[in-house]
């Protein structure tokens, strides 16, 4: 159940919130057992509390590392420092702020007019595409680089084929939170490594947020954990996101409507989007001490999983957990970002790019049916749809 955890919470409206207990224990494919947490606010309870419970585990791989894929990485000097997601020490309040001074809402902002004239010409092409009754890929000829271009304006980074860094971000989420053979280890290993020793160089020389990070004296193994999360959480999270939402939108034709005549505004959409196909469905910390969750017994060592996709559907939070009706109360409610001191430090530019792309992609979707539905491959914590194929 753990790595299909977005299949255990139903897909349609009025199906019911599957019944799983607040507080769970249960085992992964290698046998390690996990707490497994669901109610919303404990979920919360958990984000906002890193002295009991630490995110020293949230980039630790699920299926632990053959010997193998270990030398490929230290071949390639790969480490992941504690710098953003896994950093409970002194360092991250600084190094959170440079990075949140890189994506800063003004910053943001400046960038929306650019993509939106990006996004309208993609749409505008494959109107004429979907108008010669040819089939489109919606995720790899629209979404799929959207967040990285603009994620490569605010931080400077330099010209890097965008195929090279997509691929790059894929195996690095499937490398750490996949079940996996070791086979298939050693060969995600050789392309996580390969592209971290381009991270170093660039870090090394770069502009923008690594010269930043430099000049506040971080070492270089934390200017490329920085970037590397970054490049990863950073991006490919929200362009999953931006497929999911395409996604759901195609099945939702009163809300389409809505955006159409006005009466239903892109936030709300963009909100509800986040709460009911949150492309991050859990997140790992670990308990710190020997404590108690919603009266379960939690011993110090623990692995907990939070179910953020479960949680965004708490009916003690939200009115209509399972029907996609933007503006409905607690729809705003919802852990898609996490919360407290790792609370995502790009949810501003994620909810720009998704309020974007809808905004100029919506009367594309009107009266299209879908081909292929987006394709999600085993994953504890990441959707990563490939391919959404629709025509007229």
């Amino acid at each position: 159940m753990l790595f299909r955890s977005w299949e255990q919470v139903p897909a349609d409206p009025g199906a019911g919130v599957a019944h799983w207990p607040d507080v769970a224990r249960v085992a992964d494919h290698v046998g390690v057992e996990h707490l497994l947490v669901t109610r919303h606010a404990l979920v919360r309870q958990v984000l906002t509390d890193p002295t009991t419970f630490r995110p020293d585990n949230a980039l630790d791989a699920v299926t632990p590392m053959p010997v193998a894929a270990l030398r490929v990485l230290a071949a390639h000097r790969f480490r992941l420092p504690p710098t953003l997601a896994n950093n409970a020490g002194a360092s991250h309040p600084e190094i959170r702020a440079l990075v949140a001074d890189a994506l800063h809402p003004t910053r943001v902002a400046a960038q929306r007019e650019w993509l939106s004239a990006l996004v309208r010409q993609r749409v505008a092409e494959l109107t004429v595409t979907l108008d010669t009754g040819a089939p489109v890929d919606l995720h790899a000829s629209l979404a799929a680089d959207l967040p990285l271009l603009v994620l490569a304006r605010l931080v400077d980074l330099p010209d890097a084929p965008v195929a090279a860094v997509k691929e790059f971000a894929r195996a690095a989420l499937e490398l750490f939170w996949a079940p996996l053979d070791a086979d298939r280890q050693r060969l995600l290993a050789v392309e996580v490594g390969r592209f971290h020793r381009l991270l170093r160089e660039f870090a090394a020389t770069g502009d923008g947020l690594a010269a930043s990070l430099r000049a506040a004296g971080h070492p270089p193994d934390v200017v490329v954990g920085a970037l590397f999360f970054l490049l990863v959480a950073g991006q490919e999270t929200t362009s999953q996101f931006l497929t999911l939402l395409l996604h759901r939108l195609t099945a939702e034709p009163a809300v389409l409507a809505g955006l159409r005549d006005g009466s239903v505004p892109v936030a709300d959409v963009v909100e509800e989007g986040l709460r009911l196909e949150p492309p991050i469905v859990t997140w790992r910390r670990v308990a710190a001490v020997d404590t108690t969750l919603g009266g379960t017994g939690v011993r110090a060592g623990t692995s907990v999983v939070l179910w953020l996709a479960r949680a965004g559907r708490d009916p003690e939070v939200v009115q209509s957990p399972d029907e996609y009706r933007p503006g409905q109360r607690g729809s705003r409610r919802h852990l898609a970002f996490g919360a407290g001191v790792h609370r995502c430090v790009g949810d501003q530019l994620a909810r720009m790019e998704a309020t974007t792309l809808v905004r100029e992609a919506a009367p594309l979707l009107t009266g299209v049916r879908v081909v292929r539905p987006p394709h999600y491959p085993d994953n504890l914590t990441f959707r990563m749809p490939d391919t959404f194929v629709v025509r007229r």
